[in-house]
C-alpha cells in the first residue's frame, strides 16, 4: 500500500502521534462490500451451498427491487457464522494460590528440573518474581531445545528428558495455523490456479472480440481489457526456469510439470504487447511505486513479491502475482488519482472497461460459477472485499438498460446514469495504495477513499486489523488494545500515543464500533473468528486462577502469544488482506508422588478455538475444499481441543486429573503428530514474516522467530508447587524499506545468522 507523503512526519516522530495531514478518523460504521448476489449467503444451508459448489451452478443476480435495495446497504454480514457454535462454559476457578516471590525450597522438583533445563541467576530471579520465565531458545546453557522451530519436536524433547510438560495456548494456535494454511495452500494450487486461468482466458478472448467490433472509447476500453487479462495470464503462465527439468529451480520450491507448459500458454496480442511487457517488467522489478502503463495511476509494485506460503511452489508464486494484480488494480470511477492529461477521459475509459467485463460476466454462468468458487471460499477464510466488483457493475447495467443490453453504447448519457447507480454503493473502507493520496485537508480520508472507488475483479478483503491500523497507525499493539488487552493500552500510554487528541478521537470511535459487535459479528468468517479466539488470552485473570496467571508479566506473555498468532494469520492471508550452573545441589527429601504435567488453564480460549476449528472444518467440507487427510487432521485437532478444554476446567476447579489425562499431557507430541505427518517441515516452521502496513517510511514487518521455552511454577492438587515447561512463540515488529519486503526464506536466514532486530521492550517483564 502506498501512503501519502505527509505521513512521514507522523511515523518518524518518537511519540507516534498523529499529524493533521495524515488520514484521520471517521465515525462511519465498518462495512464490507460483497457481491450483490452474495445475499444468498444469508439463506439456509441448502441455498448457500449452491453458491460454493461446482462450475455448473446458475448463480444469477437478483432483480427484485427490494433485494437490490437491501444489497446496497452492504452490511458485509454472511451466514458463515452458522458454522460457529461455541459451548457455554460453567465452572468456578478455585486454584490455591502461592505467595510471590517464590523460594527455591518451595518448588518440589527444582533440583531435578534445573539439571535438565539450567537457569541463570537472572532467569531464576524472574521465575521467583512472576512464577514463570520464558527462556530464549538456542542459548549455550540450554541444550535441550537449541534452535527448535517445531512445536511437536519440542514436546518430544521435553518428554524424552522427563521434564513435566506444560501445554501452552501458543501450541494450539500454531497447530491451527498449520491446518488453516495447508488447506488454503492446497485449494489454491490444485483448484484456484486452474479456475483463475480459465476465467482470465475466457475474458481475454471476449475482450479481443470487443476490440474487433467496437469503436471510439469502447474500442480503447476493450484494448485495455485485453492488456489487463493478458498481464494476468502472463503472470500465471509457467516460465522456462520454473519447469521441473530446468536446473534453475531451487530445492526450496515445487516446480511446474513439463505438461503445464502446453496447458497454460498464452499469446499476447500485438496491439497490447508493449503495455503488457511494460507492466510485467514493473511487476517483476518489485521496486516500489511507479505509473501503471495501462491504468495511468501510481501502483506499488513491491506488493507483487511472492511472500507467505506462496514461495513454497512455482505455481503458488504465479498465482500470487496474478491474484495480487486482480486484487489491487482498480478501474476507477473518478479521475482524481489518474495522472494523465485528460484524466476525465481516462476515468471514462476505465469505467467502460469494468462495464464490459461485468457484462460478459453476467451473461456467462460458467464465468460466474468459477469466480464465485474462488471468491466465496476465500471469503470464508478472510472475508469480503470492500471494493466493488462484477456483480455490482452488472446490477448497474441491469438497472439502466434492463433486459435490453444488446447493442447498447456507453454514450455520455448512459455513463452518467450508470455512474449514478454505482455511486449508491459505499466507498472502500481501507485505503489500499491506489494512486497518490489526496492532499491534506479536513476530509482527507473520505476524499481519498471516495477517489479509489471503482471496479476490482477480485478485490482484496476488508479485515478489522487493517482497519485499525489505518485509523490509529502502528504499532500492532493498537490492534490488541481494541481486542481488550489492558497491557497493550498501558504500553501504548508509555509510548505517549494516548496523549494525541486526534488519536483519542479515532480510538473512541473504534472502541464504540468494535464494542457493538456480538458473537455472530465476530464469527462471520475464519479471520474474524481467530481474532475473537485471541480475546480470552488478553483479559486479566481473576482470583481462582493459578498465581502466575495473575501477574502483569503473564499478561505481557499472553500479549506476545496473541501478536505472534496474529502474525501467523497475516502471513497465511497475505495475498488477500506481518546461564550459570549450580555448584552443589542442595539436600532434598524424596518426592511423595511423581511430578505431573499441566495444561495452560484457559477454558474460554479452548472453547473458542474448538468452535473456530469446527467452523473451518464444517465450512470447508461443505465447500468441498478438504481432501481425506485434511478432514482427518481437523478431527485430530478438534479431539485435542476437546480434551484440553476438559482438563483445563478440572485444573481450575482444583480437581485431580486421571492417569489417562496425565498420560495425554505427557504424550502430547504423539497426540498431535498425526495431523503433521503429511505436512512438510517448512510449513511447520515457527519462523515466518508478514508485512502488514505500508508508508513512505517503509513497510511494517511482523515476524515470529524460534520457539522459546516457558518455565512455569504451578500448584498441583496435592499442594506442591512444581515446575513444567512448554514451547511459546517469539514475536518481532520492525520497519523495512518498501522495496525490500521480506520473504520467509530471507527472514529465516536472518534469524539463523543472528541478524534480526530486538524484541519489543515490554517482553523484558517475562524473559531475560
Amino acid at each position: 500500500m502506498k501512503m501519502r507523503a505527509l505521513i512521514i512526519i507522523c511515523l518518524l516522530i518518537v511519540s507516534l502521534t498523529l499529524g493533521s495531514g495524515c488520514i484521520g478518523s471517521s465515525s462511519e460504521p465498518v462495512k464490507e462490500t460483497k457481491p450483490v448476489n452474495e445475499t444468498e449467503l444469508e439463506d439456509e444451508t441448502d441455498n448457500q451451498t449452491s453458491l460454493f459448489n461446482s462450475t455448473e451452478e446458475d448463480v444469477s443476480i437478483e432483480n427484485s427491487s427490494e433485494k437490490s435495495k437491501n444489497s446496497l446497504k452492504l452490511e458485509g454480514q454472511s451466514s458463515f457464522s452458522k458454522y460457529y457454535n461455541k459451548e457455554n462454559l460453567q465452572f468456578e476457578a478455585a486454584v490455591p494460590t502461592y505467595s510471590l516471590p517464590l523460594q527455591t525450597s518451595e518448588i518440589a522438583n527444582y533440583y531435578q528440573f534445573t539439571q535438565k533445563i539450567p537457569l541463570t541467576n537472572e532467569e531464576r530471579n524472574l521465575l521467583y518474581k512472576n512464577g514463570f520465565i520464558v527462556i530464549e531458545n538456542g542459548t549455550a546453557e540450554n541444550q535441550l531445545t537449541v534452535g527448535q522451530t517445531l512445536v511437536n519436536e519440542t514436546y518430544k524433547d521435553l518428554k524424552v528428558a522427563d521434564v513435566p510438560i506444560f501445554i501452552t495456548s501458543d501450541s494450539l494456535l500454531h497447530l491451527y495455523h498449520i491446518q488453516f494454511d495447508e488447506t488454503l495452500k492446497r485449494v489454491e494450487a490444485e483448484e484456484f490456479y486452474d479456475d483463475l486461468w480459465k476465467l482470465d482466458k475466457a475474458l481475454l478472448e471476449a475482450s479481443i472480440e470487443d476490440y474487433n467490433s467496437a469503436s471510439g472509447a469502447e474500442k480503447e476500453a476493450a484494448r485495455r481489457n485485453v492488456a489487463y487479462f493478458a498481464v494476468a495470464l502472463s503472470l500465471l503462465e509457467p516460465k522456462p526456469e520454473q519447469i521441473a527439468e530446468d536446473s534453475g529451480v531451487t530445492e526450496e520450491t515445487i516446480p511446474f510439470n513439463s505438461g503445464d507448459v502446453k496447458d497454460y500458454s498464452v499469446e499476447v496480442p500485438s496491439f497490447v504487447k508493449d503495455d503488457v511487457e511494460a507492466e510485467l517488467n514493473l511487476i517483476e522489478s518489485h521496486e516500489g511505486s511507479a505509473l501503471s502503463p495501462i491504468f495511468k495511476y501510481s501502483e506499488d509494485y513491491s506488493q507483487y513479491l511472492p511472500r507467505g506460503h506462496y514461495t513454497n511452489s512455482e505455481i503458488l508464486k504465479n498465482y500470487f502475482k496474478a491474484m495480487m494484480w486482480h486484487g489491487r488494480m482498480s478501474m476507477l470511477l473518478h479521475s482524481d488519482l489518474i495522472a494523465a492529461e485528460n484524466s476525465e477521459n481516462e476515468a471514462k475509459i476505465q469505467t467502460i472497461q469494468a462495464l464490459l467485463i461485468s457484462d460478459h460476466f453476467d451473461r456467462d454462468k460458467d464465468l460466474q460459477a468459477r469466480w464465485n468458487r474462488i471468491y466465496s471460499v476465500t471469503a470464508f477464510y478472510v472475508g469480503f472485499s470492500d471494493d466493488l466488483g462484477p456483480y455490482e457493475y452488472a446490477k448497474a447495467l441491469d438497472t439502466v438498460f434492463g433486459n435490453h443490453r444488446n447493442g447498447v453504447s456507453f454514450d455520455n448519457e448512459s455513463l452518467i446514469a450508470l455512474k449514478a447507480e454505482l455511486e449508491k454503493y459505499e466507498s472502500p473502507k481501507i485505503y489500499g495504495g491506489t494512486g497518490e493520496i489526496i492532499p491534506a485537508g479536513s476530509k482527507t480520508e473520505n476524499e481519498t477513499l471516495e477517489a479509489t472507488k471503482g471496479f476490482r475483479f477480485m478485490g482484496q478483503r476488508y479485515t478489522p486489523d487493517s482497519y485499525i491500523l489505518q485509523k490509529l497507525y502502528p504499532p500492532a499493539l493498537n490492534i490488541m488494545d481494541l481486542l481488550g488487552s489492558e497491557r497493550a493500552k498501558e504500553h501504548l500510554k508509555n509510548q505517549s500515543v494516548y496523549e494525541n487528541e486526534e488519536y483519542k478521537k479515532a480510538y473512541i470511535s473504534l472502541e464504540s464500533e468494535f464494542g457493538a459487535f456480538n458473537e455472530e459479528d465476530w464469527n462471520k468468517n475464519l479471520y474474524w473468528a481467530q481474532l475473537y479466539a485471541l480475546k480470552p488470552l488478553l483479559v486479566n485473570c481473576p482470583e481462582g486462577y493459578p498465581t502466575f496467571m495473575q501477574t502483569e508479566a503473564w499478561e505481557d506473555k499472553q500479549l506476545n502469544t496473541a501478536l505472534a498468532s496474529w502474525t501467523e494469520l497475516r502471513h497465511d492471508t497475505i495475498l488477500y488482506a506481518k546461564q550459570a550452573y549450580c555448584t552443589g545441589p542442595p539436600q532434598k527429601p524424596p518426592e511423595e508422588k511423581p511430578v505431573q504435567g499441566y495444561v495452560e488453564p484457559v477454558p474460554e480460549f479452548y472453547a473458542r478455538m474448538l468452535a473456530l476449528t469446527k467452523m473451518a472444518h464444517n465450512g470447508l467440507a461443505e465447500m468441498k475444499v478438504l481432501d481425506e487427510q485434511s478432514d482427518k487432521n481437523f478431527i485430530t485437532l478438534e479431539n485435542t481441543l476437546e480434551k484440553l478444554l476438559e482438563i483445563s476446567i478440572k485444573e481450575l476447579e482444583n480437581k485431580e486429573l486421571t492417569n489417562e489425562e496425565y498420560k495425554f499431557i505427557r504424550n502430547f507430541n504423539q497426540n498431535i503428530s498425526p495431523m503433521l505427518e503429511n505436512v512438510d517441515i517448512k510449513s511447520q516452521n515457527s519462523i515466518l514474516i508478514a508485512d502488514v502496513y505500508t508508508s513512505p517510511a517503509g513497510v511494517l514487518e511482523e515476524g515470529t522467530g524460534k520457539l522459546n521455552l516457558i518455565v512455569v511454577a504451578y500448584k498441583q492438587p496435592d499442594g506442591r508447587i512444581v515446575l513444567g515447561a512448554g514451547p511459546v512463540m517469539s514475536y518481532y515488529e520492525f520497519w523495512q524499506p518498501s522495496g525490500e519486503r521480506l520473504t520467509d526464506e530471507e527472514w529465516r536466514k536472518n534469524i539463523f545468522e543472528n541478524n534480526y532486530p530486538e524484541r519489543p521492550e515490554w517482553v523484558e517483564s517475562f524473559k531475560v
